[in-house]
């Protein structure tokens, strides 16, 4: 079926489907990630299609434009789950689910403008435009807009060669060659939950719902998509030198920034790392190029690498002996699990600050982490 002919809730279920052929031995990976990345162009097309909808109605509601009378009797038409997500009125009925925790008013609204949707009791659907900001806030970071993603149930292990024999050529008439020797290990991630609760007053209880949500969303997603990045970073600092039973080793250089200390350190890469960058603090970057000024050097100390910048890693200049300054390596090396989807959950509190007449919104992402492929990193470290 063409992806035009399908509905959202078949795209998704696509989409979810490519997440578990992923792990398959025969899998062609180009084609799934082809696959995935023309589905989720085509449903963020139809959301802002959606979007656009949704804003010409709250217009000719609002008294715009001439209306023009055909019929006598007017037909209702039904609307899709994603048409109703993108009403002004859905997300006010949101606003109130996430201050009450009653999904009654959202579920209403579904029923009265989609009453073939089938909402049961699960999960409220998340308005378009919060899924659309929380989206956005995965890929607009240098990190988490790099490294793998999945979305399976429960904790993930992931197995990897700790070792293995190359490959032989057999001549024909000749002993086969010698078995081969295989030593695996495997990497479990196990979820946890990431935290940010921030304090309102009674002026942005008072918003409206789409402002109430943007505003929300802006500061809670940004921290907690923030402190993601960070405990992957950490995934690798901490990482062993060597490979163990349970853990992706990733080798040290010690070096100083210079012009030939990237280079160095990226040759212990495997050929598997393919999308390499350079992590860094950016009072780092002001380091290398003091050193390539100084040597009167007129070379790239990156080698053509992208840098991606992060304060999880200390400048080197306040960096003491042995500790990393900075990564070189493919993120796709960097696995993240999030077995309730990659949405930011909400949570309403107004008893912990009621003396000070303020309440409070916890808002969480479960999620697990870890270094899954070998050969992806090499840390860089103050000599």
């Amino acid at each position: 079926m063409e992806l035009k002919e399908m509905s959202i809730e078949q795209l998704e279920e696509r989409k979810a489907a490519i997440v578990a052929e992923l792990d398959a031995p025969e899998a062609d990976l180009d084609a799934l990630e082809a696959e995935a990345r023309s589905i989720k162009e085509e449903i963020e097309s139809r959301m802002a299609e959606e979007a656009k909808k949704a804003e010409i109605r709250s217009a000719v509601a609002a008294g715009e434009g001439v209306v023009t009378k055909t019929f006598e009797k007017e037909e209702r038409k039904t609307m899709t789950l994603a048409e109703v997500r993108a009403l002004p009125a859905y997300a006010e009925a949101y606003k109130k689910y996430v201050l009450t925790n009653d999904p009654a008013e959202c579920r209403a609204v579904i029923s009265e403008n989609a009453p073939d949707t089938v909402t049961g009791s699960g999960p409220v659907p998340v308005p378009v435009i919060v899924d659309q900001y929380v989206q956005t806030a995965w890929e607009r970071d240098g990190i988490m807009s790099r490294v793998r993603r999945t979305f399976v149930r429960g904790n993930l292990r992931v197995t990897f060669e700790k070792a293995a024999d190359p490959a032989a050529v057999h001549e024909e008439g000749t002993d086969h060659p010698a078995e081969e020797t295989l030593e695996l290990g495997t990497v479990e991630l196990i979820p946890k939950n990431i935290k940010k609760w921030i304090t309102l007053t009674d002026e942005a209880l008072a918003m409206g719902g789409e402002e109430f949500l943007r505003y929300i969303y802006d500061e809670i997603t940004y921290q907690i998509v923030r402190k993601a990045a960070a405990l992957g970073i950490a995934d690798i600092v901490n990482a062993p030198a060597a490979h163990g039973a349970h853990a992706i080793g990733i080798p040290v250089v010690s070096a100083a920034p210079s012009v030939t200390a990237i280079p160095a350190a990226a040759a212990n890469l495997s050929d598997e790392a393919t999308n390499i960058v350079v992590i860094m603090n950016r009072l780092t970057e002001a380091t290398f190029l003091a050193a390539q000024v100084a040597g009167n050097f007129n070379v790239d100390p990156y080698a053509g690498l992208p840098r991606v910048y992060t304060s999880a890693l200390p400048a080197y200049s306040t960096a003491t002996s042995g500790q990393t300054y900075a990564i070189i390596g493919d993120l796709r090396g960097l696995q993240f699990n999030f077995p309730e989807g990659d949405g930011i959950v909400l949570k309403y509190d107004d008893l912990s600050l009621a003396e000070d007449d303020l309440v409070k919104i916890v808002g969480r992402q479960y999620a697990a982490h870890g270094v899954t492929a070998p050969g992806r990193f090499v840390k860089l470290a103050k000599a």
